[in-house]
């Protein structure tokens, strides 16, 4: 188990964020394919949910993490860098720059295993917060999620990329459906599976007091949302409300690797 917790200043804003981060191999597991990463200085926070077995999800799911962070660096010490990605347009500077550092590490993942037999079909999912002056981005690759607590109410911002999410835009499923659904681990969209991938974001404004959850699913499968938003509002601090997020995954069953990030806006 693995445990952080960090507090930074949200640059040009009149907001400070609170952070912590946690990480456990669950019950069923003998290794931990997840990784997290609170990069204060540059006030992104990723979690990462390795696949590929034979500890190949650990190896991507670091080198996920890894990427991004160096790619920070490097474009914080020379924004004039020249990037392997055409930006958009449409988008500005700093949003064009969280989807080049999770496609750069999409493609690190993938040409790795293309070279390592071993790694071969490795992969994992990737969410990240990105604070930045005008507010905070999101963005995601996979079943990872974030919410967003805000009023005493819990909302998922994120859309799951899984063949479960699929079947139930395409038609309308009724809860025992989902709950029976027999590919539920099955996702759609992960960092690795191909040399390019499509990331999605989102804009968001955060308020004093928001609390913004990054998770992987080993914690969004076995604990319902209500019982997330109830450990949340009950916790004195987010140390304590990680802690006991992923006590409840494991009392639940504890299936899969569980990793929590959360992030605090608060008053200066």
């Amino acid at each position: 188990m693995c445990a952080s917790l960090r507090r930074s200043v949200l640059v040009g804003g009149p907001l400070r964020i609170e952070v912590a981060g946690e990480t456990n191999v669950g019950m069923k597991r003998t290794h931990n394919e997840d990784n997290f990463s609170i990069i204060e200085e540059s006030g992104l926070y990723i979690v990462a949910d390795g696949m590929g077995g034979h500890a190949s999800g650990e190896i991507a799911s670091k080198m996920a993490v890894d990427a991004m962070r160096e790619f920070f660096a490097a474009t914080a010490n020379d924004p004039e860098r020249t990037w392997p990605y055409k930006m958009d347009r449409s988008k500005g500077y700093e949003e064009n720059r969280l989807i080049t550092g999770i496609k750069l590490a999409n493609l690190r993942i993938f040409e790795s295993a293309q070279r390592d037999a071993r790694q071969r079909g490795m992969g994992t999912t990737i969410v990240s917060l990105f604070a930045v002056e005008d507010g905070v981005y999101l963005a995601h690759v996979g079943d990872s999620r974030v919410y967003r607590i805000r009023d005493g109410k819990l909302e998922q911002l994120t859309e799951d990329h899984s063949l479960l999410n699929d079947y139930i835009k395409m038609k309308r499923l009724t809860p025992e459906e989902i709950a029976s659904f027999p590919h539920k681990n099955v996702i759609v969209r992960a960092l690795g599976m191909k040399d390019t991938v499509k990331v999605d974001t989102r804009l968001e404004q955060p308020r004093a007091g928001d609390v913004y959850l990054l998770c992987s699913d080993g914690l969004s499968g076995p604990v319902p949302d209500p019982d997330m938003l109830e450990i949340l509002v009950a916790s004195p601090d987010l140390k304590t409300a990680a802690s006991r997020l992923i006590s409840r995954a494991n009392e639940n069953g504890g299936p899969d690797n569980i990793t929590v990030v959360l992030a605090r806006w608060m008053s200066s």
